[in-house]
């Protein structure tokens, strides 16, 4: 015999409709947790107003010039310096910043290594100083840039001879600040021609010792880098 109260309710599990709202109630909680957290992770209004980038260096089709902190030296040293400021455009140019002379700026050829071996292609840099104790602007973009190769008395290569395209890139080198070729120039160690651009039967560089004298701005590099080819 049951021994349960006649007055006493009967259990009922819930219905399909009820689950559907609790679930709901669950994903709803669930997406806005992860709401927060990727916006908390994210931040995407940082550096919206106020903040601080990256200054985007120098681009052409020779070998551009870095303002950043790191550049190459002849003895193969990092050289570390703060960043160069972009120069104010044409229009709002800082008269209170004078043009770099030679006086100010030392220009020093660069190649990543003294020596080559067979089929190995010679990278060229140009590092420049402000070597003065104010910052002066200066044009570093590639329609100022200028590599030229030697032997001897013989003018081997030439940057300026098959260039097809060139940019202006005026920064502003700070006291004492160094910067460099964000990508090397490669010699193919042929001899360059404005009338053989196009030629794939260019005279090849015989083993031997050159000279790579490097000019940018306006002001020549005081000396030659010698490397070897063998």
């Amino acid at each position: 015999m049951s021994t349960r109260r006649p007055t006493e309710a009967v259990r009922r599990r819930p219905s399909a409709a009820v689950y559907r709202r609790r679930r709901l109630v669950a994903v709803l909680i669930v997406l806005a947790i992860v709401i927060a957290v990727v916006l908390a992770i994210w931040q995407p209004w940082k550096g919206a107003a106020g903040g601080t980038g990256a200054t985007p260096a120098p681009t052409g089709t020779t070998a551009s010039i870095s303002p950043t902190p790191s550049a190459t030296t002849p003895a193969g040293e990092a050289t570390t310096a703060p960043a160069a400021d972009p120069a104010p455009s044409a229009s709002g140019t800082d008269p209170a910043i004078p043009a770099c002379t030679t006086s100010d700026i030392s220009v020093l050829a660069v190649t990543d290594k003294d020596s080559y071996g067979a089929g190995e292609q010679p990278q060229l840099s140009i590092s420049l100083s402000n070597t003065s104790s104010t910052p002066c602007l200066i044009n570093v973009g590639t329609a100022t840039q200028a590599f030229v190769i030697t032997s001897g008395t013989d003018t081997w290569w030439r940057s300026t001879d098959c260039q097809s395209e060139s940019s202006d890139q005026v920064v502003q080198l700070a006291a004492g600040q160094t910067v460099g070729s964000v990508t090397p120039l490669v010699w193919d160690r042929t001899r360059s021609s404005v009338d053989t651009c196009d030629s794939t039967s260019r005279p090849s560089a015989a083993a031997g010792y050159y000279h790579l004298q490097v000019s940018i701005g306006g002001i020549v590099g005081a000396d030659t880098k010698m490397f070897e080819l063998q």
